[in-house]
Protein backbone atom coordinates (compact mmCIF):
# COMPACT_ATOMS: atom_id res chain seq x y z
CA UNK A 1 0.00 0.00 0.00
CA UNK A 2 0.73 3.80 -0.86
CA UNK A 3 -0.75 5.60 1.66
CA UNK A 4 0.21 8.92 2.72
CA UNK A 5 0.02 8.50 6.15
CA UNK A 6 1.68 12.01 7.30
CA UNK A 7 -1.57 13.83 8.75
CA UNK A 8 -2.55 14.48 11.77
CA UNK A 9 -5.84 13.19 11.14
CA UNK A 10 -4.85 9.86 9.46
CA UNK A 11 -2.85 9.08 12.89
CA UNK A 12 -5.65 10.20 14.70
CA UNK A 13 -7.79 8.36 12.91
CA UNK A 14 -5.93 4.94 13.25
CA UNK A 15 -4.91 5.30 16.66
CA UNK A 16 -9.03 5.39 17.78
CA UNK A 17 -10.18 2.54 15.33
CA UNK A 18 -6.95 0.17 17.05
CA UNK A 19 -8.46 1.26 20.97
CA UNK A 20 -12.50 0.68 19.10
CA UNK A 21 -11.15 -3.08 17.63
CA UNK A 22 -9.52 -3.89 21.35
CA UNK A 23 -12.85 -2.63 23.07
CA UNK A 24 -15.16 -4.50 20.99
CA UNK A 25 -13.07 -7.83 20.41
CA UNK A 26 -12.71 -7.26 16.91
CA UNK A 27 -9.62 -7.79 14.81
CA UNK A 28 -7.91 -7.28 11.58
CA UNK A 29 -10.62 -4.38 10.96
CA UNK A 30 -9.63 -2.85 7.59
CA UNK A 31 -7.76 0.53 7.25
CA UNK A 32 -10.43 3.00 6.28
CA UNK A 33 -11.21 6.67 7.03
CA UNK A 34 -13.77 7.71 9.68
CA UNK A 35 -13.29 11.50 9.11
CA UNK A 36 -15.23 13.42 7.18
CA UNK A 37 -12.39 15.15 5.74
CA UNK A 38 -10.63 12.11 4.63
CA UNK A 39 -10.99 10.49 0.64
CA UNK A 40 -12.45 7.32 0.78
CA UNK A 41 -10.81 5.53 -2.66
CA UNK A 42 -13.45 4.03 -4.81
CA UNK A 43 -12.95 1.24 -7.25
CA UNK A 44 -15.33 0.08 -9.94
CA UNK A 45 -15.04 -3.98 -10.97
CA UNK A 46 -17.54 -4.01 -14.37
CA UNK A 47 -17.55 -0.56 -16.37
CA UNK A 48 -21.65 -1.59 -17.71
CA UNK A 49 -24.38 1.11 -17.26
CA UNK A 50 -25.10 -0.84 -14.26
CA UNK A 51 -21.50 0.03 -12.62
CA UNK A 52 -21.50 3.22 -13.75
CA UNK A 53 -24.81 4.15 -12.19
CA UNK A 54 -23.39 2.76 -9.25
CA UNK A 55 -21.11 5.11 -8.89
CA UNK A 56 -22.63 8.34 -8.90
CA UNK A 57 -24.46 7.07 -6.60
CA UNK A 58 -21.46 6.37 -4.12
CA UNK A 59 -20.00 10.00 -5.35
CA UNK A 60 -23.23 11.97 -4.35
CA UNK A 61 -23.39 9.70 -1.33
CA UNK A 62 -20.17 11.52 0.08
CA UNK A 63 -18.61 14.40 -0.70
CA UNK A 64 -15.30 12.88 0.22
CA UNK A 65 -15.19 10.22 -1.88
CA UNK A 66 -12.82 9.78 -5.56
CA UNK A 67 -12.93 7.47 -8.00
CA UNK A 68 -9.34 5.87 -8.76
CA UNK A 69 -9.37 2.50 -10.16
CA UNK A 70 -11.78 0.52 -12.66
CA UNK A 71 -11.16 -2.64 -13.90
CA UNK A 72 -13.28 -4.95 -16.73
CA UNK A 73 -12.69 -7.56 -18.97
CA UNK A 74 -13.20 -5.29 -22.29
CA UNK A 75 -11.08 -1.93 -23.05
CA UNK A 76 -13.75 -0.48 -25.25
CA UNK A 77 -16.53 -0.59 -22.33
CA UNK A 78 -14.05 0.77 -19.20
CA UNK A 79 -13.04 3.65 -21.73
CA UNK A 80 -16.90 4.33 -22.60
CA UNK A 81 -17.68 4.24 -18.74
CA UNK A 82 -14.53 6.24 -17.89
CA UNK A 83 -15.62 9.13 -20.69
CA UNK A 84 -19.49 9.58 -18.87
CA UNK A 85 -18.00 9.49 -15.34
CA UNK A 86 -15.64 11.98 -16.26
CA UNK A 87 -18.06 14.68 -17.19
CA UNK A 88 -20.45 13.54 -14.78
CA UNK A 89 -17.93 13.53 -11.27
CA UNK A 90 -15.46 16.64 -12.67
CA UNK A 91 -11.63 16.54 -10.62
CA UNK A 92 -13.67 13.44 -8.47
CA UNK A 93 -13.14 11.17 -11.33
CA UNK A 94 -8.84 10.64 -10.82
CA UNK A 95 -8.29 7.35 -12.61
CA UNK A 96 -5.38 7.62 -14.39
CA UNK A 97 -3.78 5.42 -17.34
CA UNK A 98 -1.92 2.95 -14.81
CA UNK A 99 -5.39 2.10 -13.17
CA UNK A 100 -7.37 1.15 -16.06
CA UNK A 101 -7.03 -2.23 -15.44
CA UNK A 102 -8.07 -5.04 -18.28
CA UNK A 103 -8.93 -8.62 -18.48
CA UNK A 104 -10.35 -11.64 -16.60
CA UNK A 105 -7.84 -10.89 -13.80
CA UNK A 106 -8.43 -7.24 -14.20
CA UNK A 107 -10.26 -7.05 -10.64
CA UNK A 108 -7.25 -8.64 -8.65
CA UNK A 109 -4.81 -5.67 -10.54
CA UNK A 110 -7.45 -3.59 -8.79
CA UNK A 111 -7.50 -4.80 -5.57
CA UNK A 112 -3.85 -4.47 -5.23
CA UNK A 113 -4.37 -0.91 -5.46
CA UNK A 114 -5.21 1.64 -2.99
CA UNK A 115 -9.14 1.36 -2.82
CA UNK A 116 -10.75 1.30 0.08
CA UNK A 117 -14.30 0.99 -1.30
CA UNK A 118 -15.17 -1.54 -3.98
CA UNK A 119 -18.45 -1.88 -6.55
CA UNK A 120 -18.79 -4.94 -8.04
CA UNK A 121 -20.90 -5.23 -11.14
CA UNK A 122 -19.83 -7.23 -13.61
CA UNK A 123 -22.57 -10.41 -14.64
CA UNK A 124 -23.65 -12.19 -11.85
CA UNK A 125 -21.88 -15.04 -12.59
CA UNK A 126 -18.09 -12.90 -11.49
CA UNK A 127 -19.47 -12.13 -7.78
CA UNK A 128 -18.42 -15.35 -5.82
CA UNK A 129 -15.06 -14.83 -6.86
CA UNK A 130 -14.71 -11.30 -7.03
CA UNK A 131 -16.13 -10.62 -3.27
CA UNK A 132 -13.84 -13.68 -2.26
CA UNK A 133 -11.51 -11.75 -3.09
CA UNK A 134 -12.39 -8.13 -2.08
CA UNK A 135 -12.58 -9.22 1.32
CA UNK A 136 -9.38 -10.89 1.60
CA UNK A 137 -8.54 -7.34 0.31
CA UNK A 138 -9.39 -5.79 3.37
CA UNK A 139 -11.66 -3.84 1.20
CA UNK A 140 -15.57 -2.77 1.73
CA UNK A 141 -17.85 -3.84 -0.90
CA UNK A 142 -21.28 -2.78 -2.68
CA UNK A 143 -22.48 -5.50 -4.30
CA UNK A 144 -24.67 -5.66 -7.09
CA UNK A 145 -27.69 -8.36 -7.38
CA UNK A 146 -27.98 -10.90 -7.94
CA UNK A 147 -24.90 -12.40 -6.08
CA UNK A 148 -24.77 -15.76 -7.78
CA UNK A 149 -26.45 -18.28 -10.28
CA UNK A 150 -25.75 -21.21 -8.66
CA UNK A 151 -25.65 -22.86 -4.88
CA UNK A 152 -22.08 -23.43 -5.42
CA UNK A 153 -21.70 -19.61 -6.18
CA UNK A 154 -24.33 -18.45 -3.41
CA UNK A 155 -22.56 -21.16 -0.55
CA UNK A 156 -19.01 -19.13 -1.60
CA UNK A 157 -20.85 -15.73 -1.34
CA UNK A 158 -22.21 -16.84 2.46
CA UNK A 159 -18.64 -17.76 3.22
CA UNK A 160 -17.39 -14.12 2.44
CA UNK A 161 -19.92 -12.38 3.95
CA UNK A 162 -18.63 -13.99 7.22
CA UNK A 163 -15.59 -13.57 6.72
CA UNK A 164 -16.28 -9.60 6.47
CA UNK A 165 -18.62 -9.70 8.77
CA UNK A 166 -15.40 -11.02 11.31
CA UNK A 167 -12.72 -7.99 9.63
CA UNK A 168 -15.56 -5.44 10.27
CA UNK A 169 -16.07 -4.90 6.80
CA UNK A 170 -19.05 -3.07 5.43
CA UNK A 171 -21.26 -5.71 2.74
CA UNK A 172 -24.33 -3.56 1.05
CA UNK A 173 -26.56 -5.57 -1.34
CA UNK A 174 -27.88 -4.25 -4.66
CA UNK A 175 -31.17 -5.59 -3.67
CA UNK A 176 -32.21 -1.54 -3.08
CA UNK A 177 -35.92 -1.63 -2.07
CA UNK A 178 -34.23 -2.69 1.61
CA UNK A 179 -33.16 0.79 1.47
CA UNK A 180 -36.94 2.69 0.32
CA UNK A 181 -38.27 4.39 2.94
CA UNK A 182 -41.67 3.32 1.95
CA UNK A 183 -41.14 0.11 1.81
CA UNK A 184 -39.51 -0.36 5.08
CA UNK A 185 -42.79 1.77 6.72
CA UNK A 186 -44.91 -0.89 4.52
CA UNK A 187 -43.13 -3.46 5.80
CA UNK A 188 -42.58 -2.43 9.26
CA UNK A 189 -47.04 -2.45 9.27
CA UNK A 190 -47.18 -5.91 7.91
CA UNK A 191 -44.89 -7.35 10.23
CA UNK A 192 -46.89 -5.51 13.44
CA UNK A 193 -49.62 -7.45 11.97
CA UNK A 194 -51.61 -4.61 10.37
CA UNK A 195 -52.85 -6.84 7.26
CA UNK A 196 -53.19 -9.86 10.01
CA UNK A 197 -50.83 -13.02 9.41
CA UNK A 198 -49.78 -13.66 6.09
CA UNK A 199 -51.43 -16.42 3.79
CA UNK A 200 -50.85 -15.71 0.36
CA UNK A 201 -48.25 -13.21 -1.33
CA UNK A 202 -47.87 -12.54 -4.90
CA UNK A 203 -44.62 -11.11 -7.04
CA UNK A 204 -45.52 -10.66 -10.65
CA UNK A 205 -42.46 -9.01 -13.25
CA UNK A 206 -44.20 -9.37 -16.59
CA UNK A 207 -42.48 -7.27 -19.13
CA UNK A 208 -41.23 -7.05 -22.63
CA UNK A 209 -38.11 -8.22 -23.98
CA UNK A 210 -34.72 -6.55 -22.99
CA UNK A 211 -31.66 -5.89 -24.66
CA UNK A 212 -29.72 -7.77 -26.77
CA UNK A 213 -26.00 -7.44 -28.48
CA UNK A 214 -25.89 -8.51 -32.28
CA UNK A 215 -22.53 -10.60 -32.60
CA UNK A 216 -19.70 -9.71 -34.73
CA UNK A 217 -17.54 -12.08 -36.80
CA UNK A 218 -14.07 -11.54 -35.38
CA UNK A 219 -15.57 -12.35 -31.55
CA UNK A 220 -15.20 -15.53 -30.11
CA UNK A 221 -17.98 -17.57 -28.77
CA UNK A 222 -16.90 -16.59 -24.97
CA UNK A 223 -16.65 -12.70 -26.12
CA UNK A 224 -20.05 -13.13 -27.34
CA UNK A 225 -21.80 -14.56 -24.70
CA UNK A 226 -19.61 -11.98 -22.68
CA UNK A 227 -21.17 -9.17 -24.47
CA UNK A 228 -24.71 -10.76 -24.68
CA UNK A 229 -24.33 -11.74 -21.25
CA UNK A 230 -27.97 -11.51 -20.11
CA UNK A 231 -28.67 -14.75 -22.16
CA UNK A 232 -26.49 -17.71 -20.87
CA UNK A 233 -27.58 -18.67 -17.65
CA UNK A 234 -23.79 -19.46 -16.53
CA UNK A 235 -23.01 -15.47 -16.49
CA UNK A 236 -26.67 -13.85 -15.83
CA UNK A 237 -28.79 -17.49 -13.78
CA UNK A 238 -31.76 -16.61 -16.27
CA UNK A 239 -34.32 -13.64 -15.80
CA UNK A 240 -35.52 -15.27 -12.79
CA UNK A 241 -32.78 -14.70 -10.72
CA UNK A 242 -31.20 -11.53 -12.38
CA UNK A 243 -34.48 -9.25 -12.62
CA UNK A 244 -36.80 -11.50 -10.79
CA UNK A 245 -34.65 -11.27 -7.62
CA UNK A 246 -36.18 -7.40 -6.45
CA UNK A 247 -39.87 -9.35 -6.14
CA UNK A 248 -38.75 -12.01 -4.55
CA UNK A 249 -36.77 -10.22 -2.12
CA UNK A 250 -39.95 -8.59 -0.76
CA UNK A 251 -41.33 -11.47 -0.38
CA UNK A 252 -38.89 -12.69 1.95
CA UNK A 253 -38.65 -9.55 3.51
CA UNK A 254 -42.54 -9.60 3.99
CA UNK A 255 -42.07 -13.56 5.91
CA UNK A 256 -39.42 -11.81 7.70
CA UNK A 257 -36.75 -13.54 6.11
CA UNK A 258 -38.53 -16.97 6.53
CA UNK A 259 -37.78 -19.08 3.22
CA UNK A 260 -39.91 -21.54 1.27
CA UNK A 261 -39.40 -25.13 1.94
CA UNK A 262 -39.69 -26.43 -1.59
CA UNK A 263 -40.97 -24.86 -4.80
CA UNK A 264 -42.84 -25.93 -8.20
CA UNK A 265 -42.65 -24.52 -11.40
CA UNK A 266 -44.33 -24.21 -14.77
CA UNK A 267 -41.86 -22.70 -17.18
CA UNK A 268 -40.23 -22.58 -20.85
CA UNK A 269 -39.58 -20.59 -23.80
CA UNK A 270 -41.75 -19.99 -26.58
CA UNK A 271 -41.15 -16.12 -28.27
CA UNK A 272 -37.19 -15.94 -28.09
CA UNK A 273 -36.27 -18.60 -29.24
CA UNK A 274 -33.09 -17.33 -31.47
CA UNK A 275 -29.61 -17.94 -31.45
CA UNK A 276 -29.24 -14.24 -30.12
CA UNK A 277 -31.11 -15.01 -27.00
CA UNK A 278 -28.33 -17.87 -26.19
CA UNK A 279 -30.56 -21.01 -24.09
CA UNK A 280 -32.49 -19.05 -20.92
CA UNK A 281 -36.44 -19.35 -20.71
CA UNK A 282 -38.93 -16.60 -21.10
CA UNK A 283 -41.48 -17.42 -18.38
CA UNK A 284 -41.41 -18.67 -15.13
CA UNK A 285 -44.51 -19.26 -13.24
CA UNK A 286 -43.47 -20.72 -9.85
CA UNK A 287 -45.23 -21.64 -6.77
CA UNK A 288 -43.44 -20.90 -3.21
CA UNK A 289 -44.57 -22.99 -0.06
CA UNK A 290 -43.76 -22.65 3.51
CA UNK A 291 -43.35 -24.24 6.24
CA UNK A 292 -46.78 -22.82 7.57
CA UNK A 293 -48.50 -23.08 4.58
CA UNK A 294 -47.94 -20.11 3.29
CA UNK A 295 -47.78 -19.71 -0.54
CA UNK A 296 -46.39 -17.66 -2.91
CA UNK A 297 -47.12 -17.41 -6.61
CA UNK A 298 -44.60 -15.76 -8.37
CA UNK A 299 -44.51 -14.80 -12.27
CA UNK A 300 -42.28 -13.55 -14.66
CA UNK A 301 -42.07 -13.20 -18.11
CA UNK A 302 -40.19 -11.10 -21.32
CA UNK A 303 -42.03 -11.31 -23.89
CA UNK A 304 -42.88 -8.80 -26.57
CA UNK A 305 -46.43 -7.80 -27.30
CA UNK A 306 -47.38 -9.39 -23.63
CA UNK A 307 -49.33 -7.39 -20.91
CA UNK A 308 -46.83 -5.80 -18.25
CA UNK A 309 -47.20 -6.36 -14.65
CA UNK A 310 -44.58 -5.29 -11.94
CA UNK A 311 -46.73 -5.68 -8.93
CA UNK A 312 -46.00 -7.18 -5.74
CA UNK A 313 -49.28 -8.31 -2.91
CA UNK A 314 -49.19 -9.48 0.52
CA UNK A 315 -52.84 -10.53 1.34
CA UNK A 316 -52.93 -10.92 5.29
CA UNK A 317 -55.82 -12.79 6.84
CA UNK A 318 -57.57 -9.77 7.86
CA UNK A 319 -56.45 -7.42 4.69
CA UNK A 320 -53.87 -6.80 2.05
CA UNK A 321 -50.55 -4.44 1.21
CA UNK A 322 -50.10 -3.68 -2.04
CA UNK A 323 -46.04 -3.02 -2.23
CA UNK A 324 -46.16 -1.58 -5.16
CA UNK A 325 -48.36 1.44 -4.36
CA UNK A 326 -47.35 1.32 -0.74
CA UNK A 327 -50.67 1.10 0.51
CA UNK A 328 -53.11 -1.51 2.73
CA UNK A 329 -56.62 -2.16 2.37
CA UNK A 330 -58.99 -4.23 4.54
CA UNK A 331 -58.53 -3.97 8.72
CA UNK A 332 -56.71 -1.03 8.34
CA UNK A 333 -56.79 1.30 5.39
CA UNK A 334 -53.50 2.83 4.96
CA UNK A 335 -50.97 4.81 2.34
CA UNK A 336 -47.79 6.12 2.91
CA UNK A 337 -46.82 9.60 2.40
CA UNK A 338 -44.03 10.97 1.23
CA UNK A 339 -44.89 14.50 2.07
CA UNK A 340 -45.13 13.28 5.93
CA UNK A 341 -41.63 11.61 5.75
CA UNK A 342 -39.73 14.99 4.29
CA UNK A 343 -37.20 13.05 2.69
CA UNK A 344 -36.64 12.02 -0.72
CA UNK A 345 -37.30 8.39 -1.57
CA UNK A 346 -34.40 7.23 -3.96
CA UNK A 347 -33.46 3.69 -2.84
CA UNK A 348 -30.67 3.61 -5.75
CA UNK A 349 -28.83 6.45 -3.82
CA UNK A 350 -30.20 5.78 0.05
CA UNK A 351 -28.09 2.17 -0.42
CA UNK A 352 -24.84 4.21 -0.83
CA UNK A 353 -25.54 6.51 1.46
CA UNK A 354 -25.73 4.00 4.10
CA UNK A 355 -22.35 2.55 3.06
CA UNK A 356 -20.78 5.16 3.16
CA UNK A 357 -22.15 6.37 6.06
CA UNK A 358 -21.50 3.02 7.71
CA UNK A 359 -17.93 3.22 6.96
CA UNK A 360 -17.71 6.73 8.50
CA UNK A 361 -19.25 5.77 11.27
CA UNK A 362 -17.36 2.44 11.80
CA UNK A 363 -20.71 0.59 12.61
CA UNK A 364 -20.38 -1.88 9.42
CA UNK A 365 -23.03 -3.08 7.66
CA UNK A 366 -23.82 -6.67 6.61
CA UNK A 367 -26.64 -7.98 4.06
CA UNK A 368 -24.98 -11.14 3.57
CA UNK A 369 -27.67 -12.99 4.81
CA UNK A 370 -30.86 -11.87 2.72
CA UNK A 371 -28.82 -11.31 -0.05
CA UNK A 372 -27.93 -14.80 -0.59
CA UNK A 373 -30.75 -16.75 0.50
CA UNK A 374 -33.56 -14.56 -2.14
CA UNK A 375 -30.58 -15.34 -4.84
CA UNK A 376 -31.09 -18.83 -3.73
CA UNK A 377 -34.60 -18.60 -3.80
CA UNK A 378 -34.56 -17.42 -7.64
CA UNK A 379 -32.26 -20.21 -8.78
CA UNK A 380 -34.48 -22.57 -6.50
CA UNK A 381 -37.27 -21.45 -8.96
CA UNK A 382 -35.18 -21.85 -12.20
CA UNK A 383 -34.15 -25.99 -10.73
CA UNK A 384 -37.89 -26.38 -10.62
CA UNK A 385 -38.20 -24.68 -13.79
CA UNK A 386 -35.70 -25.99 -16.10
CA UNK A 387 -36.49 -29.86 -14.68
CA UNK A 388 -40.42 -30.14 -14.43
CA UNK A 389 -39.92 -31.05 -10.72
CA UNK A 390 -40.86 -30.26 -7.32
CA UNK A 391 -37.27 -29.23 -5.67
CA UNK A 392 -36.83 -28.88 -1.55
CA UNK A 393 -34.76 -25.82 -0.17
CA UNK A 394 -32.75 -27.96 0.78
CA UNK A 395 -32.11 -29.71 -2.55
CA UNK A 396 -31.42 -26.19 -4.18
CA UNK A 397 -29.15 -25.28 -1.40
CA UNK A 398 -26.79 -28.52 -1.58
CA UNK A 399 -27.17 -28.90 -5.39
CA UNK A 400 -23.58 -29.81 -7.13
CA UNK A 401 -24.94 -27.51 -10.40
CA UNK A 402 -21.51 -25.39 -11.07
CA UNK A 403 -21.92 -23.29 -14.37
CA UNK A 404 -18.53 -21.89 -14.34
CA UNK A 405 -16.57 -22.99 -17.33
CA UNK A 406 -13.33 -24.49 -17.65
CA UNK A 407 -11.07 -21.97 -18.08
CA UNK A 408 -11.82 -18.39 -18.64
CA UNK A 409 -9.96 -17.53 -22.22
CA UNK A 410 -11.28 -15.93 -25.53
CA UNK A 411 -11.95 -19.23 -27.96
CA UNK A 412 -14.99 -22.14 -28.05
CA UNK A 413 -17.25 -22.24 -25.54
CA UNK A 414 -20.34 -24.21 -26.60
CA UNK A 415 -24.18 -23.24 -26.16
CA UNK A 416 -25.47 -25.65 -23.76
CA UNK A 417 -29.10 -26.95 -24.80
CA UNK A 418 -32.36 -25.44 -23.68
CA UNK A 419 -33.51 -26.71 -20.78
CA UNK A 420 -36.36 -29.31 -21.52
CA UNK A 421 -38.40 -29.67 -18.22
CA UNK A 422 -38.99 -33.47 -17.23
CA UNK A 423 -35.85 -34.54 -18.96
CA UNK A 424 -33.51 -32.16 -17.40
CA UNK A 425 -32.27 -33.16 -14.34
CA UNK A 426 -31.78 -31.94 -11.14
CA UNK A 427 -27.98 -32.20 -9.74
Amino acid sequence: MNRDDSSSTRRRFLLNTGAAAIATGVMNLPTVHATGTDTLKLGLIGCGGRGSGAVNNALKADPNVKLVAMADVFSDRLEKSAERLKRLAGDRFAVDVNHRFIGFDAYRKLLASDVDVVILATPPHFRPEHLQAVVAAGKHAFVEKPVAVDAVGARSVLESCKAAKQKGLSIVSGLMLRYSLAMNETMKRIQDGAIGRIVTMQANYNIGGLWNVARKPNWSDMEYQLRNWYYYTWLSGDHIVEQHVHGLDLMAWAMQDEYPTKCFSLAGRQSRTGAEFGHIFDHFAVCYEYAGGERCFSFCRQQDGADNDTSHMVFGATGQADLRRNTMTGGRTWRYSAARNGTKDVPYQLEHDALFRSIRRGEPINNGGYMVKTTMMGIMGRLAGYTGKSVTWEQAWNSKEDLRPERYEFGDLPVPQVAIPGSTKLT
